[in-house]
């Protein structure tokens, strides 16, 4: 199995889970939309406050693109992002960075991150399920419907969406621009928004930690698609983004790889979608 080739040395990781339980008073959901300049230009946003604690949407217009292992990712492309495909979206939002410690915090009341210290660092040591919670918890504060992202719903946003450059990461050629990955990372997690912006303003779509997204896992077809969803059932969902403890071919924009959605682990959190 794919997972478990990709994923053999983090079988030899010992990881302590360490919860902390704050609660705090519920307050009145705030939102905010504006404009900001993005390092890649213009990037409109919608501004959430859930519990004292702001987080960013940012506004993925809507787009017709190539899903898979297109040119620019080379050989280091895997059988599961073949047949590359045409995949067609409508307008959404996706979170400006991963969810943080801090935003978990205040929606669950505690930490079940390994790594702590800095709030700003994404939420880590959560599986599919645990984010399904927290989104169940997160609209009942607000009032919206958040959600995870759809597979291809990340992969769109990750390439930059209409204003795609066509990078191989996500917002560089480079992935030490873009990414904390195993070659920069110093084997952990790292506050988002240090590292530069993709085309769209969103952070860490390379590195940092893997992001569940909605979907089963599915292989591809070559047929044209509009907002798919994955697979109808299966046993495992999908993750994408790779992250600290990855080389660089695992943080390209479509590398895909899956667990089952129990599965926890210091390198899996998420990025919210509306």
């Amino acid at each position: 199995m794919k997972t478990i080739r990709k994923f053999g040395i983090l079988l030899l990781c010992i990881f302590a889970v360490t919860a902390f339980f704050a609660f705090s008073k519920d307050e009145k959901e705030e939102t905010g939309r504006n404009s900001e300049e993005g390092a890649r230009g213009e990037v409109f946003t919608e501004t959430f406050t859930v519990n004292a604690v702001q987080f960013k949407m940012v506004k993925v217009s809507g787009g017709t693109f190539q899903m898979g292992g297109t040119s620019e990712q080379g050989s280091n492309a895997d059988d599961e992002e073949y047949p590359v495909h045409s995949v067609t979206l409508s307008d959404y939002y996706i979170g400006q960075t991963e969810v943080t410690q801090e935003l978990w915090e205040a929606v669950m009341g505690g930490n079940p991150s390994f790594f702590t210290g800095d709030n700003q660092c994404p939420v880590e040591w959560v599986s599919w399920e645990d984010c399904q919670e927290f989104i169940k918890k997160l609209n009942r504060l607000t009032g919206k419907n958040f959600r995870l992202p759809t597979e291809a719903e990340w992969e769109y946003a990750a390439r930059g969406g209409n204003k795609s450059k066509g990078y191989k990461y996500s917002g560089s050629n480079n992935p030490d621009a873009v990414a904390w990955y195993y070659y920069n990372s110093g084997g952990k997690t790292h506050p988002v928004e240090t590292k530069q912006s993709n085309e769209l303003g969103l952070y860490d779509m390379s590195g940092n930690v893997w992001e569940w997204c909605q979907d089963w896992y599915g292989k591809y077809s070559s047929r044209s698609q509009s907002n798919p969803k994955g697979a109808n059932t299966g046993s495992y969902r999908v993750m994408r983004g790779g992250s600290w403890i990855n080389g660089a071919r695992f943080v390209r924009v479509s590398d895909r790889i899956y667990f089952a959605p129990d599965y926890r682990s210091g390198n899996f959190g998420l990025r919210l979608a509306l």
